[in-house]
C-alpha cells in the first residue's frame, strides 16, 4: 500500500520548481546598441522561465526589451497595488543588463462599465489611470526609465471598441505625462505605439500618419518625450522605400517626417514592435530565409541609417505557450526555449 501511495504521489504531483536567484550582474555584449525584442512575460508565472527568457535575450545580443505591465493586473481593486510579478520581471531584466521599456494599459474591471472591453477607459477614469502611472513610475524609479502610454490607440479594438480618437488619446497622454514626471522627472514618456494601417474610416481604424498629425493639432507635442511606432515589414524587404499607400518597415520614416514637420525633430523614435512573419500559409508572410535576412538588415538599418531611432524592438521573443496562430511565427524561440534559426542568426550577427 505504501509503495502504491508513493507511486501515485510521484506521478501526480508536479515536479519541484528550480530554485532561482537573481545572480551576479551581467553585461550585454553586442555590436548593435539599438537591438531589442518584445519579451511578453506578462503571463509567465514561473520565475526560472522569466530568468531564462531574459538570459537568452542577453545572449542573443539584445540590450532593450519592451514588457507589458497591465494596469488591471497590478491594481485589481482601487488603491490595492501589487507589483510582485512586475518586480520579478524588472529585477531579472536589470540583472541581465537589459533596459526595460514599460507598456502600461488594460483597464481594471472597477474602472470601466460592465460588459465593456478591457481597453475601454471612460473619460471620467482618465485621472485613475494617471494615478496608477504615478504609482508605477514611483515604484520603479531607478529601474524603469521608459514608459509607453497605451498601445495602438489608432485602432478601435485597442481603444475599447470605440472609434479612434486622437484628441481623447492626447488628453490621456497629457495626464499620464504630468503624473509620470511628478513621480520621476527623468522618466522618458513614449507616445503612440501607433499601428501601421492604411484603413482610415475613423470607425475601425485611423491611419497612423493622420492620427499623429491630429495628435499634434491637439497639442500633444508638450505631452511626450519620444514617439513609439510599430514597424512591420509584411512581404516587403527591409530597404523597400516608404510610400503613403504602402505598409512596410520604412513607413517609420514617414512618421518621422510628421514629427519633423511639426517642429519635433529633436525627439527620438522607439520602434516597440516590428518584424516579419514566416508562417507557411499566411498572406503577408515571407520565407524563413527572408525573415532572417530582413530582420538582420532591419537591425543594421536602424543602427546605421536612423540616428533618431533609439531602439528597434522586434515582436516577439517567446510566448509562455503555443498560440496556435500566426503569432507563433513571429517568435525567436519556442515555449520550450528551443532557439529558432532566426535566434541563432541574430546571435551570430551581434558578435
Amino acid at each position: 500500500m505504501l509503495i502504491v501511495l508513493v507511486f501515485i504521489l510521484v506521478v501526480l504531483l508536479p515536479p519541484p520548481q528550480p530554485l532561482v536567484s537573481i545572480g551576479p550582474q551581467q553585461r550585454v555584449v553586442s555590436n548593435n546598441s539599438k537591438l531589442g525584442v518584445h519579451t511578453r512575460l506578462t503571463d509567465e508565472v514561473e520565475e526560472w522561465k522569466i530568468q531564462r527568457t531574459l538570459q537568452m535575450v542577453r545572449e542573443m545580443g539584445g540590450s532593450w526589451i519592451v514588457e507589458y505591465f497591465p494596469w488591471a493586473y497590478s491594481e485589481p481593486q482601487p488603491g490595492r497595488l501589487d507589483f510582485s510579478h512586475a518586480d520579478l520581471v524588472v529585477n531579472h531584466a536589470r540583472a541581465q543588463g537589459l533596459t526595460v521599456i514599460a507598456r502600461v494599459d488594460l483597464v481594471p474591471d472597477w474602472a470601466r462599465p460592465a460588459n465593456t472591453p478591457a481597453q475601454y477607459l471612460p473619460l471620467e477614469r482618465f485621472a485613475d489611470y494617471g494615478n496608477f502611472i504615478f504609482a508605477f513610475v514611483q515604484h520603479f524609479k531607478g529601474r524603469i526609465g521608459y514608459l509607453q502610454v497605451w498601445n495602438e490607440p489608432n485602432l478601435n479594438n485597442e481603444w475599447g471598441g470605440r472609434p479612434p480618437d486622437p484628441q481623447a488619446y492626447t488628453h490621456l497622454l497629457a495626464i499620464a505625462y504630468t503624473r509620470a514626471k511628478e513621480a520621476d522627472p527623468t522618466v522618458v514618456v513614449l507616445a503612440g505605439a501607433l499601428a501601421p494601417t492604411l484603413e482610415n474610416d475613423g470607425v475601425r481604424a485611423s491611419s497612423d500618419l493622420d492620427f499623429l498629425k491630429a495628435m499634434y493639432a491637439a497639442g500633444a507635442a508638450s505631452a511626450f518625450d519620444a514617439l513609439a511606432v510599430h514597424a512591420y515589414g509584411r512581404k516587403e524587404a527591409t530597404d523597400a522605400a516608404p510610400a503613403q499607400g504602402d505598409l512596410n518597415f520604412r513607413r517609420t520614416e514617414l512618421l518621422r517626417d510628421v514629427m519633423v514637420s511639426s517642429g519635433d525633430e529633436k525627439k527620438a523614435v522607439f520602434v516597440t514592435e516590428g518584424g516579419w512573419n514566416d508562417h507557411p500559409r499566411w498572406l503577408y508572410a515571407v520565407s524563413s530565409a527572408q525573415r532572417i535576412a530582413y530582420t538582420l538588415q532591419a537591425y543594421d538599418w536602424a543602427l546605421r541609417r536612423w540616428p533618431w531611432c533609439m531602439a528597434l524592438v522586434m515582436w516577439v521573443f517567446r510566448f509562455p505557450a503555443d498560440q496556435y496562430s500566426i503569432q507563433d511565427y513571429f517568435s525567436f524561440v519556442t515555449p520550450q526555449f528551443i532557439p529558432k534559426p532566426i535566434y541563432e542568426a541574430v546571435r551570430a550577427a551581434t558578435r
